[in-house]
């Protein structure tokens, strides 16, 4: 295991050009403190698990910088909201360079809040605590749940104010990706009709990334194999965010990673009670971005995607847009087919067809007319099948609720057992695949006021030790279970920047 000091860093993205990039050191901070270190991912990176060391330490917080390393701030471009904006970039973030891990891929290395670079826009660089403790918190968890995602090695705190309406404590986020280029990368070229770079980017993409997948099916059309493997990314990711609650709140395109993972977790939320209409951020006052719109949102983005590639595509515009067309069309049948697989398994049935959709439609529909938590609903279904315990205090008494619930359990147990499921394996599914434990709002920023009015961080570290093992009841943490109550509910988040 080596240490970050020691470790064998490559510099494989700065090496397309220096119009990629801009080389950037981070600005070192006062006086920096450990707030918490990821062992298990330190280990996937084959980096040291022991606690940092004063070396280690330094460069987590952005005093030092390897001797390989070669820190830049990525350029981008991207649409904000339908707006788009030509120039954005890491306005603050620094690439401190890529690690190979134990899978042998090459995974990125950046510092979120080390400083302002060249893209920050009259900003400081910086970021508050509370953010970085939010971001720990939800992409943790989301890679509990097996969602793709961005990881976070570590949070810092920085011993400095960072001054927003209020100063406020800082802290630098490590936080680790699959890489970091953005359909608003590709955007940043094609705006300036820089055709060579967008093909440069596009081989770098696939070598990374798509190599296998393209060999297999799309081996004399490499570029529209990975404008059809991104699409299958994004429609999986989607789903999976549909299936778990998740509402994303910025899916701009400089959020959409072309490798598929979820990046950005400024105003984001896992739902709390049912709304298919639900909106959390704060700056979405249109509802560009709710739960429900996030599917039809992510081929808009991806259609962006599809004008940069255009001209690689075919030798005719035409004829491009004929191909570019198909690939997008084809985003609906891969998220259709993994959302039903998902919600039909989370009803405790190992498939989905004609008799299980009508199912899932008609229970989401009794969830919104009720107003009931969508987490503990589909966890509490396992009591409601058979009495068998689900791991809440109080789990969802749905026949005390509305007669509608009986006769749609009468439904969904005759469909089991139409199928030959036996109840017993279908609450064992279900409690694997229905989370006890989700990133509540209300506790992520308690645990944010905690931290920050009392430098107390229990709170943060029992939420992240709990949603490691997301399905699995621990009395420990059966205060992290609970739907927040009507007094503690938290509908508006915050982009943090």
């Amino acid at each position: 295991m080596a240490s970050l000091q020691t470790a064998a860093w490559e510099n494989t993205y700065q090496a397309m050009g220096s119009q990629f990039y801009s080389a950037q050191l981070p600005t070192p901070v006062k006086n920096p403190v450990l707030i918490r270190y990821n062992p298990a991912l330190a280990s996937f990176l084959r980096l040291d698990t022991s606690q940092p060391d004063q070396t280690t330490l330094a460069i987590l917080a952005g005093n030092a910088v390897p001797e390989t390393s070669q820190p830049m701030a990525g350029v981008y471009a991207g649409h904000q909201f339908g707006h788009f904006n030509p120039q954005l970039g890491d306005g603050r973030a620094i690439l401190l360079g890529e690690i190979r891990a134990n899978n042998g891929a090459l995974y990125d290395v950046q510092l979120k809040g080390s400083g302002p670079t060249r893209y920050s826009r009259q900003g400081d660089g910086r970021s508050p605590l509370g953010p970085v403790l939010r971001e720990y918190i939800v992409s943790e968890a989301m890679a509990a749940l097996g969602i793709a995602t961005t990881r976070s090695l570590a949070a810092v705190a920085t011993g400095e104010r960072v001054l927003r309406d209020t100063p406020l404590p800082g802290a630098v986020l490590t936080r680790v990706a699959s890489s970091h280029i953005r359909v608003g990368t590709m955007q940043f070229f094609a705006a300036r009709r820089d055709t060579d770079s967008i093909k440069t980017l596009a081989d770098y993409t696939i070598n990374r990334h798509y190599q296998a997948y393209i060999d297999e099916h799309f081996p004399n059309e490499p570029y529209l194999g990975l404008l059809n493997a991104v699409i299958e990314a994004q429609a999986k990711l989607v789903a999976q965010w549909m299936s778990v609650g998740f509402i994303h709140g910025v899916m701009n395109t400089d959020n959409m990673l072309l490798c598929g993972e979820t990046v950005d977790y400024g105003p984001c939320a896992f739902m709390d009670g049912y709304n298919p209409q639900q909106v959390y951020s704060s700056i979405d006052r249109q509802g560009r971005y709710a739960y429900n719109n996030q599917p039809e949102i992510a081929v808009w983005n991806l259609s962006w995607l599809a004008q940069c590639l255009l001209y690689l595509l075919a030798p005719t515009e035409t004829e491009a847009i004929k191909k570019a067309e198909q690939a997008l069309q084809g985003f609906a049948d891969i998220y259709h087919r993994h959302y039903q697989q998902l919600f039909a398994e989370k009803l405790g049935f190992n498939f989905a067809d004609a008799s299980v959709q009508p199912l899932v439609e008609e229970f989401l529909s009794l969830l919104a007319q009720h107003k009931l938590d969508f987490s503990q609903s589909f966890r509490s279904l396992a009591f409601f099948a058979n009495n068998t315990g689900c791991g809440l205090t109080n789990p969802v008494n749905f026949a005390e609720i509305n007669e509608g619930f009986t006769i749609w359990r009468k439904k969904w147990l005759a469909t089991l057992g139409n199928h030959n499921i036996n109840v017993a394996d279908a609450c064992t599914k279900m409690l694997a695949t229905n989370p006890i434990y989700i990133p509540r709002n209300h506790l992520i920023q308690k645990a944010i006021d905690d931290a920050c009015d009392d430098q107390n961080f229990d709170l943060f570290n029992q939420m992240v030790g709990a949603l490691a093992q997301p399905h699995t009841a621990n009395t420990e943490f059966d205060h992290l279970a609970s739907a927040p109550s009507k007094q503690e509910e938290i509908i508006c988040t915050f982009c943090g920047t």
